[in-house]
This record gives C-alpha cells, sequence and structure tokens, in this order.
C-alpha cells in the first residue's frame, strides 16, 4: 500500500524547496511527500490520486499565488479529499485572510514564513495535525473499482468476468453507495456513461467490452510462440488438469478459455466430491491453485478468446479465433465443458444479467440480501438456501 500524501503547492520555487526539504527529514518514512509550483499540476495529480484510490493527509499551500490565492485552491482541493488537513502558508500581512480563513474554510493552521527552526516552529504543528487526521484515517481500496448500476447487463458482464478469471475488485453501486457520484464529477463523468472501470494506476474506461478489460488487465497477453505442441480449449478442470500435464511433460501448451477459468465448477461454493480434498474445496480456490500450477509450469493462458473454426494445414492444427487471430498446433484437446439450458420466456433476454441469472451468481449475492429471492429448479438444499442468500425471503419454483 502507497504512504498517505502531504502535497505541498508554492509558486515560488525556492520556499517550495524550502518546505519539501523540512517535511522529508521529518515524515518520509510515514508520508509521500510531494510539491509543485503549478495549481493545474495540482489538481491533475489530486485527480489521479483519488482515481487511484490513494489518500491525502494533508494541504500545505501558499497564500499568495499568480494562477489562484491559497484559500480558493484549498477550497478546490479538499473536494477530492474532504479529511485532509489543511495548512496555509503566509506573510505576516496576510495574516487577517488567514484568520477569515479559519472560520470560512475551517483551516486547521497558518503558518507564518519562515517557520525557523522548523523543530519549534513547523514540526509541532505538522505532528498534531497528522496525528488528529490518523484518529479518523481507513486506508482506502486500491484495485480496480466498477462503478455502475446494479440492475445493469453490462455491469453484470464485467463484475462476472472480473470475478471468474480471479481479478480482484471493488463494486460502488453508485444508487446506494454514498458518495459514490464525487468521484464521476471530479472525473466530469456523467450517469449516462456508466459503467466505469477505475483501475490501480488511475487509469479508467467507460462502458468497456470484455476484450479491453482483458488487455488491461494483462489477461489477453501476446502469445510466446507461433506453433503449440498441444492447445486445449476450455479452461474448466479437466482443461487445467491437461495444461498441468502436458506442461510438466515439456510440451509448449496453450489453454484458451471463452469466458474465465473453472468453468462451472469455479462458480460453486463448495465442492465436495473433487479428488484430493477430502474436507472439501471452494470453486474459486480450485481454480486459483490450479491455474497457479499451470502457469507455473509454463502453460500461456489466453482470456476471453473464442474459438470458433478447426482445420488441417500442411500436417498442424489450426484454430481461428474471433478475433481473428490464427493458432498453430500439432493436437488439440477440446475439454469445452456445458452449457446452462436457458428459459424459454418472451422478453427475458432484456433482463438477463440485469435482475435474472443463471447458476446463482456470485457477484450478485449481497444484492439479494433483504430482497425477495425467486430461483427456478431446486439447486440449493433446504437446509443451506437461507445461508445462501442471508436475510433474504426465497422462493423455489
Amino acid at each position: 500500500m502507497n504512504l498517505p500524501v502531504i502535497l505541498c503547492i508554492d509558486d515560488d520555487p525556492h520556499v517550495l524547496r524550502v518546505i519539501l526539504r523540512d517535511l522529508k527529514d521529518k515524515y518520509r518514512n510515514e508520508y509521500r511527500i510531494i510539491g509543485t509550483t503549478s495549481v493545474k499540476d495540482a489538481f491533475v495529480t489530486l485527480l489521479d490520486l483519488r482515481n487511484k484510490g490513494e489518500a491525502v493527509a494533508m494541504y500545505v499551500s501558499d497564500q499568495r499565488m499568480p494562477e489562484m490565492e491559497g484559500v480558493a485552491f484549498l477550497k478546490q482541493a479538499i473536494k477530492f479529499f474532504p479529511e485532509a488537513k489543511k495548512v496555509l502558508l503566509t506573510a505576516y500581512a496576510d495574516k487577517e485572510v488567514a484568520i477569515h480563513a479559519i472560520n470560512e474554510l475551517r483551516l486547521d493552521y497558518y503558518l507564518i514564513k519562515p517557520w525557523d527552526p522548523p523543530a519549534e516552529k513547523l514540526y509541532p504543528v505538522i505532528d498534531g495535525l497528522l496525528e488528529a487526521w490518523q484518529l479518523n484515517y481507513r486506508p482506502k481500496f486500491t484495485g480496480i473499482k466498477v462503478i455502475g448500476f446494479q440492475y445493469s447487463r453490462l455491469s453484470h458482464e464485467i463484475k462476472e468476468f472480473l470475478s471468474g478469471n480471479l481479478v480482484p475488485y471493488q463494486w460502488v453501486d453508485v444508487q446506494i453507495t454514498e458518495n459514490s457520484e464525487e468521484i464521476l464529477t471530479l472525473n466530469k463523468l456523467e450517469l449516462k456513461d456508466l459503467p466505469v472501470i477505475f483501475f490501480a494506476d488511475g487509469t479508467l474506461l467507460i462502458k468497456p467490452d470484455i476484450k479491453q478489460i482483458a488487455e488491461k488487465t494483462g489477461l489477453s497477453p501476446e502469445l510466446k510462440n507461433e506453433v503449440f505442441d498441444v492447445v486445449i480449449v476450455g479452461a474448466g478442470p479437466a482443461g487445467l488438469a491437461a495444461g498441468v500435464y502436458g506442461a510438466s511433460e515439456g510440451l509448449n501448451t496453450l489453454l484458451i478459455e471463452r469466458h474465465s477459468p473453472g468453468g462451472q465448477a469455479g462458480t460453486s461454493s463448495r465442492i465436495e466430491n473433487y479428488l484430493g480434498f477430502p474436507a472439501g474445496i471452494s470453486g474459486a480456490e480450485l481454480t486459483t491453485r490450479a491455474l497457479t500450477q499451470a502457469k507455473r509450469l509454463g502453460v500461456q493462458f489466453l482470456s476471453p478468446a473464442a474459438v470458433i473454426k478447426i482445420s488441417n494445414h500442411q500436417g498442424y492444427k489450426k484454430l481461428m479465433l474471433a478475433d481473428g487471430r490464427c493458432i498453430n498446433t500439432r493436437s488439440i484437446v477440446l475439454t469445452t465443458g456445458v452449457e446452462y439450458r436457458k428459459l424459454e420466456v418472451n422478453g427475458i433476454e432484456d433482463f438477463t444479467g440485469a435482475g435474472i441469472y443463471y447458476g446463482s451468481a456470485t457477484t450478485e449475492t449481497m444484492a439479494c440480501k433483504n430482497k425477495e429471492v425467486y430461483i427456478a429448479g431446486e439447486a440449493i438444499p433446504p437446509d443451506r438456501r437461507q445461508c445462501t442468500f442471508p436475510n433474504s425471503q426465497v422462493m423455489f419454483t
């Protein structure tokens, strides 16, 4: 996890160097000290930090700056990190402005330049403010964040793809999550732009397709071989096992999955009839172990990718993918698994992934809390129904 940030801004490079030096001398081990002479650059930095999910503990701003006065800057800056402490650097002549800002802006402190020696005039002040900030500081999730509407088909597809491929993410329902629209406003986004994915590096994708997400998260890499010894189509338990066996024998092995590894078993909350796990194991854990083992042995993994055609060419098998890529191999193993049988009801496609789900999708479990849940087909034993959907009224048909 990155250290909390202390952001300093002063249009005078000499003063900025001094404040950065003094703060780094005392706080470099607990905080990341950054500075700029430009208000514009400061706002760009703040937006980037907010999108990454990082924390700003304190603003230290000069009052007299040509682009924007310090008080005005702090008013805008607190929109990004409202809990950050606010310190204003002033000359003696600006003392009245600083006192006014205490009431108007809830300014935490003002420092009259110069603050020499810092051990007496700087550090005691900063220590107290940072201690107060730490009392309410709760580290935020810094990975992938998906912001959208609960009953959105595209939001569901994104969540299902990420969870199925064992990519950690945080789901933010814009309708019920507190302050969820703040990050949209800061990035000049509107509700019509949802769903939006924010990545750990601060970049974002608006209404992305699965291929874009796969490329961004490294799930669709460039292949290292022109010809493979064996290509396995389907990454359920059988496909993953075949990949481990092939790679362990020294074969150049490629595993292709149309959606996510683990197959139907990967979505199971508990598997109790799999060889080698007498106490049972979750589908996610089984998939993680198998995929880690396969990659450690050298299996290349391609997902999402769909094979649409297989043909022979000069003694090799050729697999044509839906995205236009062609893969050559000496042998093919098909472990394509099963397809869910869909309900044949008029209009059901309009709600699939937006209130109607197949396979008791784990990505939607928490959304069912305190709701009425209708299940077609008694796949869940009676003694586990309320555990699966806590505090929900479950009806089976």
